[in-house]
């Protein structure tokens, strides 16, 4: 780009110097045509007075018969002036033809100077649009280093969520099985509460009769007793007899009902707390059925959850649905009809397969096995079905079928790490044999770097065109420079040209033996009127050749 920026800044100093050498041409030019208007001026002047003298001569005939040598010399001086006034003639018509062609010149030079300024302003909007898409670009990368950045970052956080969500998975199943026992223990407990409140509540019944009876045994004995004392008695002393007796029985019967009403809240807290413990075990359950149904022998609920495992990774690696990628391609030939479940676009019409129907029954009862014999076993099983399914992605053959130009790698996606790493510790040709029948294992993290690797490929694809289109950019931009600079040397000829006519002229005018300016002066001297000096500097610059060629004529008449 720096580059592009001078060769720039060296055209407009060649423009610059071009127009002002134009300038200079045209300044020329127009003294040039002033000058040969005022020869032809001159010229019409001349004759005229030609004329005139030719009157004079023939009015006085006589006095040059008297006169002889005179009029021989006379006549000498004439015919020279004739023969002079005929050059001077014949050297009009080559100035008027050095005219024109320095017109010609003068026109294509500024037909060329409008091509020139076509090709600057063309080169000029070039340049703005290279530095445009030059601050495009420095955008773009950065963009693309924070994102790329930013995904790093994700990445990092999501392979700590995966391995936070495998621990927090292995220790759901023993809290599971430890919240069955907490509610079995729960269970026996609440039937102990709610037996020993019965039981207290009987027995607060119990006493509550047992205290009416003796109460009214006792406050009939007091009756019966006291009977003499009190009817001898006022009334004030009888209540202030009873009035104690009444407020102890009245906080004792508020005792009774706050334990009561304690009770009895306690109870509703124990069966509120019961309640949501019975929910939060349902809802443990229902979750721990169904990922033990993912994980089991339904294969469409299992074949579901891969598939939103690999939904997720697709998500998070930046590629777009029905852009980047296909879901659930429906592909047939002549043998049948496929199904991949994610088909990516890759650069140059190129696509990616991604199988996520991975069987995982065989890993679960390994996960769950408590006996060392029946784990082993299992992972065998397991080892085996992923075996399995590589032989038969294999088979299916995807490269060849119509509309998909494979690389000929299937990517087989398991959803769990942890189950791909046991298979291989089961069987370590897995990985070999996998390679060997172009199938690709991948777990959600090795498939999120791929993808990633796919993203990126596009993104080079993309810069890989800019960088085409600013190839060609070039190559024209190239051309057209080339061009100007023929242009430029064809002015530089046509000005050379230009400038060896105008000396040409020049010397015609002012310099050399029998130059117009010094046969102009002779007209003078032989009595030609004349309405206006001639310019002093070329008068001055042809004096010398005038004097000079004075001596020469006195010369050759002596």
């Amino acid at each position: 780009m720096a580059e592009e920026t001078e060769q720039l800044q060296q055209l407009q100093i060649v423009h610059s110097r071009i127009q002002a050498e134009r300038e200079a041409v045209q300044a020329q030019y127009q003294v040039l045509q002033q000058q040969l208007s005022q020869l032809k001026v001159q010229q019409d002047q001349m004759a005229a007075e030609y004329n005139a003298q030719r009157e004079q001569y023939a009015a006085t005939g006589a006095a040059l018969e008297a006169l002889k040598p005179q009029l021989a010399a006379t006549q000498s001086k004439l015919l020279q002036t004739e023969k002079t006034l005929v050059d001077a003639q014949q050297q009009s018509g080559l100035l008027q033809t050095q005219y024109a062609e320095i017109k010609t010149q003068c026109d294509a030079v500024l037909s060329e100077r409008a091509e020139l300024q076509t090709l600057r302003q063309q080169l000029q909007a070039e340049t703005v649009v290279l530095r445009q898409k030059l601050g495009q670009k420095e955008q773009e990368y950065s963009h693309a280093a924070a994102l790329l950045e930013a995904r790093e970052q994700n990445l990092a956080e999501l392979t700590q969520r995966h391995q936070l969500t495998v621990t927090q998975l292995e220790s759901t199943s023993a809290e599971l099985h430890a919240v069955k026992q907490q509610f079995g223990e729960l269970n026996t407990r609440l039937a102990e509460k709610e037996l020993h409140f019965a039981q207290q509540l009987q027995l607060l019944a119990d006493s509550k009769a047992e205290l009416k009876r003796e109460f009214e045994t006792l406050a009939n004995e007091i009756l019966e007793r006291k009977g003499a004392q009190f009817k001898e008695l006022n009334r004030e002393s009888v209540a202030g007899l009873i009035n104690p007796i009444h407020e102890e029985l009245k906080g004792f019967k508020n005792k009774v009902e706050t334990i009561h009403q304690q009770e009895t809240e306690q109870r509703v807290k124990l069966r509120t707390e019961l309640e949501n413990l019975q929910t939060l075990n349902k809802q443990i359950t229902d979750q721990a059925d169904k990922l033990t149904k993912a994980l089991k022998g339904e294969k469409k609920v299992q074949g579901n959850w891969g598939e939103l495992m690999l939904e997720n990774v697709l998500d998070n690696s930046g590629l777009r649905l029905g852009v980047d990628y296909e879901r659930e391609v429906h592909l047939a030939d002549e043998d049948g009809r496929y199904r991949p479940d994610v088909v990516v676009h890759l650069p140059q019409q190129k696509h990616l397969i991604i199988d996520a129907k991975t069987s995982l029954n065989a890993y679960t009862r390994f996960v769950n096995a408590e006996d060392e014999m029946e784990r082993q076993l299992a992972l065998k099983e397991h080892a085996a079905a992923v075996k399995a399914r590589i032989n038969e992605l294999a088979q299916k053959d995807y490269a060849r079928l119509p509309g998909i130009n494979s690389p000929e790698v299937v990517v087989m996606f398991i959803p769990i790490e942890s189950a791909y790493v046991e298979a291989l510790r089961a069987d370590e040709t897995i990985f070999q044999r996998a390679i060997e029948q172009k199938i690709l294992v991948a777990t959600p993290t090795t498939l999120l770097t791929s993808l990633n690797i796919v993203r990126q490929l596009w993104r080079f694809e993309e810069q890989n065109k800019h960088t085409a289109e600013l190839a060609n950019r070039a190559e024209r931009f190239y051309t057209k420079l080339n061009s100007f600079l023929e242009s430029m040397q064809g002015v530089g000829k046509q000005l050379d040209k230009a400038r060896s006519t105008y000396d040409d002229a020049v010397k015609l005018l002012c310099t050399g033996k029998g130059n117009l300016i010094a046969q102009a002066s002779q007209f003078r001297e032989l009595g030609v009127a004349v309405s206006k000096e001639l310019p002093a500097e070329l008068v001055k610059v042809a004096k010398l050749e005038l004097e000079h060629g004075t001596e020469l004529l006195e010369m050759g008449q002596a």
